[in-house]
């Protein structure tokens, strides 16, 4: 597949926008993680202040490895913050920090989106294997039905990522709403880095979508090229 032409037709655009987006990022990220936040709270103190002040009791926090590895947890109810944003002072840590309990949130309030995407999960992982699987097999068959079953199945991804922006973008939201009602982002520059590391991380769920899209489109072509050589 890598080897086909078409393939990397299809896939270099894609290509090319993760490598921006991703470093576009990271930009953001360094930018505004050198930027100590007026509050003096690190991630994890911010984090642990908006769950007292939204009620969120069994919502915990938890350090983890890596780097922008954040991430929550509904099945623990666990908030994990990456070292840099669990330790960390500064407006980037506090931006994630509060995105991530957005996250938590929307699991509290039981957000449709959320809960549409978590169902998603597990027919997107059997559907990531079992799709280009079956498209395989159908071309080397010569089966345009079996293809274009596939090619169903194999939509789940694009689908999910679809189904993920509008999650990502809530939660940005809600983050923005957190930290200044809450005090914790004073100032106009403030919220600008909280929105330009906020923008750039939505970015990537935008690039995922493109690149989902797009190789979904490939297979398609490739049984559309089958049916067409079959008349």
């Amino acid at each position: 597949m890598i080897l086909d032409p078409r393939y990397l037709m299809f896939m270099a655009p894609a290509f090319i926008l993760m490598l921006l987006v991703q470093w576009y990022v990271q930009a953001a990220y360094k930018k505004w993680s050198q930027v100590p936040a007026r509050s003096r709270l690190s991630g994890a103190q911010a984090a642990q202040r908006l769950i007292q002040a939204g009620g969120l009791y069994d919502v915990q926090i938890e350090g983890i490895g890596g780097r922008l590895t954040d991430h929550y947890d509904p099945r623990t109810k666990v908030l994990r913050l990456s070292e840099g944003v669990y330790r960390g002072g500064s407006v980037a840590s506090l931006a994630i920090a509060a995105h991530e309990l957005g996250h938590a949130m929307q699991d509290h309030e039981g957000y449709f989106p959320l809960r549409l995407r978590s169902a998603m999960v597990p027919a997107v992982n059997i559907g990531s294997y079992l799709g280009w699987i079956l498209i395989m097999i159908g071309l080397v068959i010569n089966y345009t039905g079996l293809a274009w079953l596939g090619v169903l199945v194999f939509s789940g991804g694009a689908l999910f990522a679809l189904a993920t922006i509008p999650v990502e973008l809530d939660a940005s939201a809600r983050a923005r709403r957190l930290l200044y009602n809450s005090g914790l982002i004073a100032g106009d520059d403030e919220m600008s880095g909280v929105n330009n590391v906020l923008n750039a991380a939505a970015l990537t769920y935008v690039a995922a979508l493109v690149t989902a899209v797009l190789q979904l489109l490939y297979w398609a072509s490739l049984v559309l090229g089958m049916g067409r050589r079959s008349d």
